[in-house]
């Protein structure tokens, strides 16, 4: 049997009312002396088991008092190589380094710590994670933890929320009751789709402007996935509307060579002229976030159509231009 099977073999034998004999454990597990002795250690010293020796029992069992205690000893059910170990504390060095990652980090700090034991063996660390990997995030916003836990918790239990909201546009904040019906990550930072019930519309709420949340013990109401769909998941990054266009971008050969592997939008169409340039062809509702992407690419990008999107990308530019010159756009 593998080391796992074995363990967990090992560990429901000791987990019964009877203490187990070496040869009892030895014979039931297949293997010698020194394998029990090392499997023992591993569970005892590794995974906290509280395993017992009772001499004039003359055997090995896990101390009752302690399981019922409530003692953390084992990963109920999960027992992972090496590799896997890696892989969840990659992943979760990954996390920890992205803002909204940390949220994650008082509820999963604990089986980290028991992961990092168990590879304590040499063959990695946690710690040589952080040196091996690093995470940077750009124009990530923090978020307040309890609250955003709130408002998770009522999004699960499908329950209305009260919140106070600061709209950043109008630096105004108003009251409102809504029903969460998603929460978005979406270029490092959160946002929640909701039912206003003030606007009467579905609405997109930053989260990290959202400054106070009470739950409210009234049901949420449910909207249909193809209608959040269609309002808010049908234009450009976190700007929607149900008044869809569709842009036609087209880029230098150059810049083909790293635009042509991006998603900018799941619906997007791309594709190569004969002369190498890349067509992007998407769709979106409000320009404001499509502008400033195109503006990044400048001037290796050329706005095909519509009129309205290339008025749009001008009228920035010239704007730019007018406040580098102060107000003045002549050289």
């Amino acid at each position: 049997m593998s080391r796992a099977e074995r363990l967990a073999r090992l560990n429901s034998l000791l987990a019964g009312p009877n203490y187990r004999s070496r040869q009892f454990l030895e014979e039931a597990l297949q293997v010698s002396r020194a394998q029990l002795t090392r499997d023992i250690s591993y569970l005892r010293d590794r995974l906290n088991h509280p395993i017992v020796y009772d001499r004039s029992k003359g055997g090995y069992r896990l101390d009752a008092a302690a399981a019922h205690a409530g003692q953390q000893y084992e990963l109920p059910g999960l027992w992972l190589s090496a590799e896997e170990i890696h892989a969840l504390l990659t992943i979760n060095h990954l996390l920890a380094n992205l803002d909204a990652g940390g949220l994650l980090a008082p509820h999963v700090s604990p089986l980290i710590d028991r992961l990092t034991c168990m590879l304590a063996d040499g063959t990695g660390s946690a710690q040589d994670l952080a040196r091996r990997i690093v995470v940077q995030t750009v124009g990530a916003r923090r978020l307040h933890l309890p609250d955003f836990q709130r408002i998770g918790t009522a999004l699960l239990r499908r329950k209305r929320l009260l919140i106070v909201y600061h709209a950043r546009g109008r630096d105004e904040e108003s009251e409102r009751e809504i029903s969460p019906q998603r929460l978005i990550h979406y270029r490092d930072n959160w946002y929640l789709d909701a039912w206003c019930h003030l606007r009467t519309e579905l609405r997109s709420f930053s989260v990290d402007v959202i400054r106070h949340v009470s739950e409210v013990e009234r049901s949420a109401i449910e909207v249909p996935q193809e209608e959040l769909d269609a309002k808010l998941g049908s234009g450009y990054g976190i700007f929607a509307g149900r008044s869809v266009q569709w842009a036609e971008l087209r880029f230098t050969p150059h810049a083909a060579r790293w635009v042509a592997a991006e998603t900018w939008h799941r619906q997007q169409e791309g594709r190569f002229d004969a002369e190498a340039h890349y067509w992007l062809r998407l769709p979106y509702a409000d320009p404001t976030e499509l502008v400033m992407d195109i503006l990044r690419h400048l001037p290796e990008v050329e706005v095909r159509g519509p009129e309205s999107l290339q008025r749009a990308v001008l009228e920035r530019v010239e704007a730019g231009l007018r406040h580098l010159h102060g107000g003045n756009t002549e050289t």
